[in-house]
């Protein structure tokens, strides 16, 4: 552990040493880029130039809104690779209407995406139409930022606005870091995830806000060692771990530690899904959130190993996704309902080392007052709990709840 935290550390180092140097290239010096026109070719050749430049690159778009079709940026680069946005970007409302990216960035060692700029996924036109949460047919929406295999990366201040889609999907990256990134869309607008993240080994997501239809974080299949820091997040469904199980060959989660969040006025709160009748048979361990601030946040605290949306599985079949060393700690707030605290585990592998600790959930409603549920797990408790927590005896199988 000591030599790859080096290792990071001197990588580090060697992009500071060098991006203060880095040539420019800006995308108006490359075929007839301006103003509210369409960049898209002149973007492929300042990245294109920019990769195979021998020493670190930055690619400029300056201020100004233009119009910016499908693009894959792809590497491997000779030297490490900047982009900075300061403009307005803006996705074609249906061109892109059955395709599954808008903007991609892959197989790139040293990466940066910055700026003050907006990519503008335009997604209002295709919410109308999307009910590919009901359709398996239904016309594919593109994802608005894809990261696919990108190492040492990082993303610093950029704005996500109304993606068609999910705004950013994160695929077998490393050592890649968020920072004081906005994301934006309305609580109707469905499936536009904020980040989703998976097989992917060291992320932090920090001092970020995300507004939107969806989760505002939610961590797929592979993923290890994330961090979230400082994140605020509102409306949207909460931060979730999962769904999981629903496929296979699905590879096991490890080591998600949440902390320092504000959620407020959203679906869920901290969440782990997994599917009922599951395809694979993971574990999901060291599942951590600590610190976090709730206001009016429905189901605040869920384990729900009955995912099932849309009625789309059998609920006769328990998962057999093992949620192993689970912690909820210093959560307080208010509850949207009184079901504040709901571990629902699965009666084929209960959950084990769960613990609940410092607990302060209050809910005002007329059916009150906040409660504690359990099924098929005994909670290790610690501090205070409000609601009351349940025990050992007020366990109670996953089909009573």
């Amino acid at each position: 552990m000591a030599a790859k935290t080096l290792a990071s550390v001197l990588f580090a180092l060697y992009l500071f040493s060098f991006w203060a140097n880095a040539e420019v290239f800006d995308i108006r010096k490359f075929g007839t880029a301006s103003v509210g026109s369409d960049i898209t070719q002149a973007l492929r050749q300042a990245f294109q130039a920019a990769c195979q430049n021998p020493r670190p690159s930055s690619v400029v778009i300056p201020k100004g809104t233009y119009k910016l079709g499908e693009i894959d940026m792809v590497g491997p680069c000779k030297a490490p690779v900047e982009v900075t946005v300061n403009g307005h970007l803006q996705a074609n409302g249906n061109a892109l209407v059955g395709r599954e990216k808008w903007v991609v960035f892959r197989y790139i060692n040293g990466f940066k995406l910055n700026g003050a700029g907006i990519f503008d996924g335009q997604g209002n036109a295709a919410w109308k139409s999307n009910d590919c949460h009901k359709n398996n047919n239904c016309k594919k929406l593109p994802i608005s930022i894809r990261f696919d295999f990108v190492l040492n990366g990082e993303v610093r201040d950029i704005t996500s606005l109304d993606a068609k889609n999910f705004h950013v999907n994160v695929l077998g990256c490393k050592n890649f870091t968020f920072d004081n990134v906005k994301i934006k869309a309305p609580a109707e607008s469905p499936n536009t995830d904020g980040i989703h993240l998976g097989r992917s080994d060291g992320v932090n997501i920090l001092r970020s806000f995300i507004s939107t239809g969806d989760d505002c974080i939610s961590v797929g299949d592979g993923m290890k060692n994330l961090h979230v820091e400082r994140v605020t997040c509102g409306p949207g469904h909460g931060i979730s771990i999962g769904s999981l199980g629903r496929y296979t060959n699905e590879g096991p989660v490890a080591g998600i530690w949440i902390k320092n969040c504000t959620l407020q006025e959203t679906d869920n709160g901290l969440r782990i899904k997994t599917y009922p009748s599951s395809a694979s048979s993971i574990t999901v361990s060291d599942i951590h959130f600590e610190d976090i601030i709730v206001k009016n946040v429905f189901n605040p605290i869920l384990i729900d190993q009955e995912y099932c949306p849309w009625n789309k599985c059998n609920k006769a079949k328990p998962s057999t996704v093992k949620l192993v060393n689970i912690s909820f700690k210093r959560i307080r707030g208010t509850s949207g309902n009184k079901d504040a605290v709901r571990l629902l585990c699965s009666k084929a592998v209960p959950c084990t080392n769960v613990e609940v600790g410092d607990i302060d959930l209050r809910y005002g409603g007329a059916d009150g007052p906040a409660t504690f549920q359990c099924s098929n797990v005994t909670p290790k408790l610690s501090g205070t709990q409000f609601p009351k927590a349940c025990s050992s005896a007020m366990v109670k199988p996953l089909n009573d709840v």
